[in-house]
């Protein structure tokens, strides 16, 4: 297997995007989360989006934008995790900031080559182009999946979930601190998505109540008001930091 980026491969483009997505399709309506879409971090910051061939078949990628942190205005990581990272970065983008560090948004692999540990290849080639990118710090709001199990817990008592050996419960988690990231702080609000109960069925077919409502590929609830005909769901991040 070898790795390549866009700028230097912008051909494999079509075909990394055509992996697949992460999570239910409900999140592609995050309205702040659209600056970071695939197809707009592979177009703008192609040389931070990573390909990993198998033989000439993309089988993961890897995205990432840089940022300006940390700066006067922006001591700690946001709580608002994705989403304020996103206009952090439409902010440097329109001021002429340079960036300092280098988030990671998503990495995502083909549903065939699953289980094969090709997740730790791309974390590894993030943290190799975050340095050759001269950038200092290279920090992602991870999306712990495992959460989805337990909708209802929140996110401080599902952290306290750890194994005999220490480590996360988390498999996503898991798989950062085995690489050496440390937890950095929790982004209690890193997307938000709100519609009305039509919307929600149609987005994951399932027909909201009044109240806390689980849904497929959610790691929250939807909160419901029929009476209101609207639906919120607001999801939870970790803020991790991968040593360089």
């Amino acid at each position: 297997m070898r790795m390549e980026d866009l700028a230097t491969r912008p051909d494999l483009r079509q075909a990394a995007l055509d992996i697949g997505v992460v999570g239910g399709e409900f999140l592609c309506h995050d309205v702040v989360g659209l600056l970071t879409k695939s197809r707009r971090l592979a177009a703008y910051w192609p040389e931070f989006f990573l390909v990993l061939l198998d033989g000439d078949v993309p089988v993961a990628r890897a995205a990432a934008m840089p940022v300006a942190f940390p700066t006067a205005e922006r001591p700690e990581l946001p709580e608002h995790g994705l989403e304020a990272a996103a206009l952090w970065m439409a902010e440097d983008v329109m001021d002429g900031r340079a960036p300092t560090t280098l988030v990671a948004i998503e990495v995502t692999v083909a549903e065939h080559a699953r289980g094969r540990g090709l997740a730790t290849v791309m974390l590894t080639g993030l943290k190799a182009r975050t340095r050759t990118a001269g950038l200092s710090r290279l920090v992602i709001p991870v999306r712990p999946t495992g959460l989805e199990q337990h909708p209802a817990e929140s996110i401080v008592d599902y952290l306290a979930r750890k194994r005999p050996d220490g480590l996360f419960a988390d498999p996503w988690l898991r798989t950062h601190e085995r690489l050496g990231a440390r937890m950095i702080g929790v982004a209690p609000f890193a997307m938000q998505v709100t519609g009305t109960l039509a919307q929600w069925r149609e987005w994951t077919g399932v027909e909201l109540v009044d109240g806390l409502n689980p849904i497929p590929g959610g790691i929250a609830p939807v909160l419901a008001s029929v009476a209101r005909d609207l639906g919120v769901y607001v999801e939870p991040n970790v803020w991790l930091e991968h040593p360089l």
